[in-house]
């Protein structure tokens, strides 16, 4: 886009993002920092970041990428009051663009009702490669254009073959992946930790999280402290990398006995490195964890797969009581329900969507 700004003015153009191209001076950035608002508990940094001026006034454009993974936790909301907060800007836009379907009907525009206003709009990816198709004898679009095909970037509202057998075993997948988190594993899981929540809050977290998990808060601030059991990574943006099967212990960055939690977990990672895998451990601010777990690759190999599964899964929970028991004196209160409604969103997307995509 930098390059060759008739490509980034007539995408915007073309979605009437903007009505002109008059335009004297482009810049255009990416992973910029922007320091936390007072209203904000950590700094961001943006996937890109266009500055639009006409040599009187400026027009400032955020884009927020998603390829593999969905939004954070109040992502959107925090881009665009950091736009709203902007001084010296006539147009503040924020654009969400996304490899896959991930509806924002909630976010209307102008975007959160902020003054000055956020001009809020929601594209795909596969939209963006039609539009550089028309680009194609650029060498650098060419190769944009292949690289988008790698990372399925260029799929269009189509059903595909993968598509079309994944529809037809959706029921017997999540069958099979019932069955083996079953009242027997959940009894075990509630007796160690003191509650479960699953039912439709599972199905919830395969939407959301793409996971399909039993979990229970082990905080009174809901979210702050929690742990899960199932399945994790069922979206992998590579066809062949398998999911994992574990069970994981979270914290979040606002919560009161952090430093704590992230102490005891270091001292399981120190201590069982071929155990447990960290999540995190050192960064701040973000989610950290701990997570026994391994791949469902493993298990393909046994002649009674549920069985096999099902007695990793209560061998992880025996793992994470155990360490509970030796590393943690924080308090863990389980919450003591047997949860059929759906969890609130805003509370549940911030539930280390890139972290597990890192590890």
């Amino acid at each position: 886009m930098s390059l060759n700004n008739d490509i980034l003015l007539g995408w915007l153009k073309h979605h009437s993002i903007i009505s002109d191209d008059n335009y004297s001076s482009i810049k255009i950035s990416t992973q910029q920092e922007h320091q936390a608002l007072a209203i904000h508990i950590e700094d961001s940094r943006l996937d890109i970041a266009v500055e639009l001026s006409t040599g009187l006034s400026t027009d400032i454009i955020f884009i927020e990428s998603k390829i593999g993974s969905t939004e954070g936790w109040r992502q959107l909301e925090k881009y665009a009051e950091i736009l709203s907060n902007l001084p010296n800007v006539r147009h503040r836009i924020l654009i969400y663009i996304t490899r896959d379907y991930d509806p924002k009907e909630e976010i209307k525009t102008p975007a959160f009702n902020l003054e000055p206003k956020v001009s809020f709009y929601q594209l795909r990816w596969h939209q963006f490669y039609a539009r550089l198709q028309q680009h194609a004898t650029d060498i650098l679009a060419q190769e944009i254009l292949i690289f988008m095909r790698n990372n399925k970037m260029s799929q269009n509202n189509q059903f595909s073959s993968v598509d079309l057998l994944t529809m037809v075993n959706f029921n017997k997948t999540l069958n099979l992946m019932e069955s083996t988190l079953n009242e027997e594993v959940q009894q075990k899981f509630k007796l160690a930790f003191g509650g479960v929540i699953k039912g439709a809050a599972s199905r919830t977290q395969w939407k959301w999280q793409e996971r399909y998990i039993i979990y229970t808060h082990l905080s009174p601030s809901t979210w702050d402290l929690w742990c899960g059991l199932g399945y994790f990574g069922l979206n992998p943006s590579n066809l062949t990398d398998y999911p994992y099967l574990g069970i994981l212990l979270h914290v979040s960055p606002r919560f009161g006995q952090r430093s704590k939690i992230i102490e005891s977990m270091q001292k399981i990672i120190n201590d069982k490195p071929n155990i447990w895998t960290p999540i995190n451990l050192k960064v701040l601010p973000a989610w950290s964890g701990i997570f026994y777990r391994k791949s469902l690759q493993e298990f393909l190999s046994e002649k009674d797969q549920l069985s096999a599964i099902k007695l990793f899964f209560q061998e992880s929970i025996k793992e994470l009581k155990t360490v509970q028991e030796q590393y943690f004196d924080f308090p863990w209160k389980g919450v003591d329900i047997e949860a059929t409604m759906e969890p609130n969103k805003e509370e549940e997307l911030d539930i280390l969507s890139s972290s597990i995509a890192e590890v």
